[in-house]
């Protein structure tokens, strides 16, 4: 029997992660509770269990007196010396107790003291396990919906995907795996609580971590990450190491790394910028695909002024200003576009304008001396022979030409 205990315990402890001795210490407790029962006592009460073999024993000390008064705690002399002529009065004896001895009623609450331990351990090992994934990403398997929310086995335990959490539009079906980002783990009487998330922004960054090696070992940073669930996400990047870009690294070769991301995100479109310390080019690539002509940011106030051709109003600006909303959040920078022609209007941007020569482009040169007054950053993003002039292409654009900030964000 006692083989067969530790045979069961070791089983335990390698399904459920609960340590052995926990459970040998559930199981000495539950003897004392036993004895407790029995008795009406136990603080005399010593249980102890051989690691190894299983066996054990409970051992009463008893005080030795002329005339017994409590059965449980005292042993009278005569019944003493039958065990060891050498006791005397006062003198402690150990009387060992056989669990045979104890009733219906305290065994089986010995049995529930256990199985309450083994309950309580698996639910704290899960809990540990789940915790350590808190602020990452896990696989799931899509069970069902549960109203409009979503449940997710994770193997062990369930999951919650709630509809706050859910990509608008996404449908999932019975048993398809999905990658999802694990927001926060509770702990509760009937096992951890896991809530996870599709819509995060750090989804993305752990899945260019689990894609992009050199994301994964430090050499290439993600610095900065602005999202919109299910539309598009910027991400800006940094590498630690001059041999190696960033850009090209989280691309892959024809684009295989970043397409397993957009396929895991369902078709969310991804733009890769390069990060620059200087606040300006920072501006100018989370702008992109569009093409900048001039960036005026103050690094102080978190503020930019950009002018933008005609022609790449609209693009700069994006479908219902998603493009200048996610430059906005990914630069920290509150951004004001403007046309070349509406800049042209504006006294304040009057002054740009002074350096421009006869065939249309900004004389650089001359230019170069104001271009850090103020505490100003500025940037002219001039490709080679493009006109100043170039015409309009685009729709009426006028509403959309104010500030895309932070606060509307």
């Amino acid at each position: 029997m006692n083989k067969e205990l530790i045979e069961a315990l070791d089983l335990l402890e390698k399904e459920k992660d609960i340590s052995k001795d926990t459970l040998l210490e559930a199981i000495e407790n539950s003897l004392l509770t036993a004895c407790k029962n029995h008795f009406g006592k136990a603080d005399n009460v010593k249980v102890t269990i051989n690691r190894e073999t299983g066996d054990f024993k409970v051992i009463a000390e008893k005080a030795v007196v002329e005339e017994v008064t409590d059965d449980v705690t005292e042993i009278s002399l005569v019944n003493a010396k039958l065990k060891d002529p050498r006791y005397d009065l006062g003198d402690i004896v150990n009387v060992e107790i056989k669990s045979k001895e104890f009733g219906r009623i305290a065994t089986q609450n010995a049995k529930n003291v256990i199985l309450q331990k083994i309950r309580e351990e698996e639910r704290k090992s899960l809990y540990n396990q789940y915790f350590e994934k808190e602020r990452d990403i896990v696989t799931g398997i899509v069970q069902r919906y549960v109203g409009k929310n979503v449940s997710i086995n994770l193997g062990k335990v369930d999951a919650m995907l709630m509809e706050n959490e859910q990509v608008k539009g996404e449908i999932f079906e019975p048993t398809e795996r999905i990658k999802l980002y694990v927001l926060e783990v509770k702990d509760t009487t009937k096992g951890p609580k896991i809530l996870v998330s599709r819509t995060h922004p750090e989804l993305v960054k752990r899945l260019f971590e689990a894609e992009v090696t050199e994301v994964k070992d430090g050499t290439v940073e993600i610095k900065s990450i602005s999202r919109e669930a299910g539309s598009r996400t910027k991400i800006a990047v940094w590498s630690n190491e001059p041999n190696v870009d960033p850009v090209g690294a989280c691309v892959g070769v024809n684009g295989i790394r970043v397409n397993a991301i957009v396929e895991e995100l369902r078709g969310e479109k991804i733009d890769i910028i390069s990060w620059s310390e200087n606040p300006a080019i920072l501006i100018e690539n989370a702008l992109s695909p569009a093409k900048v002509i001039t960036v005026l940011a103050d690094d102080e106030e978190k503020t930019a002024k950009v002018i933008v051709p005609d022609y790449q109003l609209s693009l700069a600006i994006g479908k219902e200003g998603q493009n200048a909303r996610l430059a906005a959040r990914l630069t920290g920078f509150k951004i004001d576009i403007k046309s070349e022609s509406q800049a042209r209007e504006l006294e304040e941007f009057a002054e740009l304008f002074e350096y421009e020569n006869e065939e249309g482009f900004y004389d650089n040169e001359s230019y170069e001396e104001e271009s850090y007054e103020d505490g100003a950053y500025r940037k002219e993003a001039l490709e080679n022979g493009e006109s100043m002039d170039a015409g309009n292409e685009e729709e009426d654009i006028d509403a959309k030409t104010e500030y895309y900030g932070l606060d509307e964000a």
